[in-house]
């Protein structure tokens, strides 16, 4: 009998292409998503940048409203000078006293005023019985022997006290940047769950009913667009006073019309699809159209917003906080920092620099973290 099947020819390669393993739409996701490395170097990023926020205050012995006026604007990596006595260092603080600091470079005492020498331009401290002298006839500023009026050996070394230094009241930088990073993270956070939700409410039911409604309801998102957001601010901060409420009533009531137009345009362009008028086929009330079918169909865009959202609200608490009407002292917000720091910009821009450094970390992390999300859930992408 003559054979009329003959066994197709395979090899592994076209197995590979043949064979696949099946992934649900949300592994299909997080397939693409933590395959680009700059998406899943923003979620680490933000995940480190949270666990600093959240948990970090529970490791430090100081609090974010603490003063020490002995230890005024000492920056994280500071000059010292051996001290005379052999008993480790000395080094100067901004308000032209010395304080010493031992051979691990944490700070110490400060040391007593002996008498002023205005003919030399020196102050004289006693340091152990022997007289050192702070010479400040010009800068930089020196400790020196005052009889033989040689400068004592010095060297730079980082402060184990206050790793990242103090600012103009004695505070611990560090501490406040978890306090502050805290803060502009939960306003940030909690103005974006805002946003998403009056903006899908509003958006989805805008696209949807369409017509006049549609018409009425967009032309109302544009006169909120165009009203600058610290008028609103101000406005709010009047009724509500300073605080940190009203920044968040502020950024939940103005920023939820990017979300909204997002939405609307999902919509528009999903309730004309199949799967739409099958449900107003069988007789799908229009809460249960919008909500379980357009909505979740619309989701991909709407995470990819609120992503972009979250930094856009950080820099405008940072912004509001920087111009003085964000959060009161002793509130610490990264913004408030910023602010604080400008007074001494020339003689310790650390204090600047390390918070505008964390925010634009958190910029970066929520971006990257954006364009994954864009990326993944955009089908044209999949391969």
């Amino acid at each position: 009998m003559e054979q009329k099947w003959e066994m197709l020819s395979s090899s592994n390669e076209d197995r590979e292409k043949i064979w696949s393993r099946s992934r649900t739409f949300a592994g299909d996701v997080w397939f693409r998503f933590r395959h680009k490395p700059t998406a899943l170097a923003g979620l680490v990023l933000i995940a480190v940048l949270m666990a600093f926020a959240f948990f970090g205050p529970l490791f430090t012995k100081y609090d974010y409203a603490e003063q020490n006026l002995t230890v005024v604007n000492i920056p994280p990596r500071m000059t010292v000078y051996d001290a005379p006595d052999g008993n480790g260092y000395l080094t100067i603080t901004q308000n032209l006293k010395l304080l010493r600091v031992d051979q691990d470079g944490r700070l110490g005492e400060q040391l007593s005023r002996v008498r002023d020498d205005d003919a030399r331009s020196m102050t004289i401290f006693d340091c152990g019985g022997t007289e050192v002298g702070l010479y400040y006839g010009k800068t930089p500023y020196k400790v020196c022997n005052p009889d033989k009026l040689t400068v004592y050996h010095h060297r730079t070394i980082w402060n184990r006290s206050y790793l990242l230094g103090t600012d103009a009241l004695g505070r611990d930088i560090l501490t406040r940047l978890m306090y502050g990073t805290r803060v502009s993270l939960m306003v940030a956070f909690v103005a974006a769950f805002v946003n998403m939700i009056v903006g899908i409410v509003y958006g989805g039911i805008s696209g949807y009913v369409g017509g006049m409604t549609d018409q009425i309801m967009m032309r109302i998102v544009d006169v909120i667009s165009t009203i600058p957001l610290t008028l609103y601010v101000i406005l709010i901060m009047v009724i509500m006073g300073s605080g940190l409420q009203s920044i968040i009533v502020a950024l939940g009531s103005v920023y939820w019309v990017d979300m909204a137009r997002v939405v609307r345009g999902q919509v528009l362009s999903l309730k004309n699809q199949e799967f739409v008028v099958a449900a107003r086929t069988i007789g799908s009330s229009t809460r249960t159209i919008l909500f379980q079918h357009l909505i979740p169909n619309a989701m991909g865009s709407i995470l990819v917003t609120v992503t972009m959202l979250i930094p856009s609200a950080i820099f405008m608490e940072a912004f509001l906080g920087f111009l003085g009407i964000g959060l009161q002292p002793p509130l610490a917000s990264l913004g408030t920092m910023c602010n604080d720091a400008t007074e001494n910009l020339r003689t310790s821009p650390y204090q600047l620099f390390i918070p505008a450094l964390v925010i634009v970390l958190i910029m970066f992390g929520f971006n990257f973290v954006g364009d994954g999300l864009r990326d993944a859930l955009d089908p044209k992408l999949k391969k």
